[in-house]
């Protein structure tokens, strides 16, 4: 997540990007499957801040890249807050070693997390698996007698 950032970051730190490196929020919605909502509720919660000309909100690379980052995290289960502070550490003239400790950090208690849930979904799919072929008997037993029935 980090060198994607960086990468950006460096390419739009300290330079007026040209016209065609900024996207409108129509296209940065389609480019990326969210709804224009989405990316205002984004604005308002600080992860990611576009460019006004007038009331036109204008997308840097940068903030394609803080998009990417936000989906990926919501994506593995990282909240909207954790993102942020992820987001928020990163400094294109730093080394990012703290930014990095906190997004390895992290990662692994999120592993931990969804080798638990995939436990459970493995054990919920066993049991439905099994139930379904229970029932599947019983209405292969039945199905003679409902047919002499009618």
């Amino acid at each position: 997540m980090t060198q994607q950032m960086f990468v950006a970051e460096t390419a739009a730190h300290g330079r007026e990007l040209p016209v065609e490196d900024f996207m409108r929020i129509g296209e940065m919605a389609r480019n990326f499957g969210v709804t224009l909502r989405a990316l205002r509720f984004y604005e308002d919660k600080g992860l990611l801040n576009p460019r006004r000309e007038g009331s036109t909100r204008l997308y840097t690379r940068r903030d394609q890249v803080r998009l990417k980052l936000i989906l990926l995290g919501r994506k593995v289960g990282f909240s909207l807050r954790e993102v942020k502070q992820m987001i928020d550490l990163y400094d294109p003239a730093g080394t990012n070693v703290k930014q990095l400790r906190m997004a390895l950090e992290k990662s692994e208690k999120q592993l931990v997390r969804l080798g638990k849930q995939r436990a459970l979904l493995d054990d919920a799919i066993a049991d439905l698996t099994g139930a379904a072929a229970s029932v599947r008997r019983m209405l292969a037993e039945r199905a003679p007698q409902s047919a002499a029935a009618n």
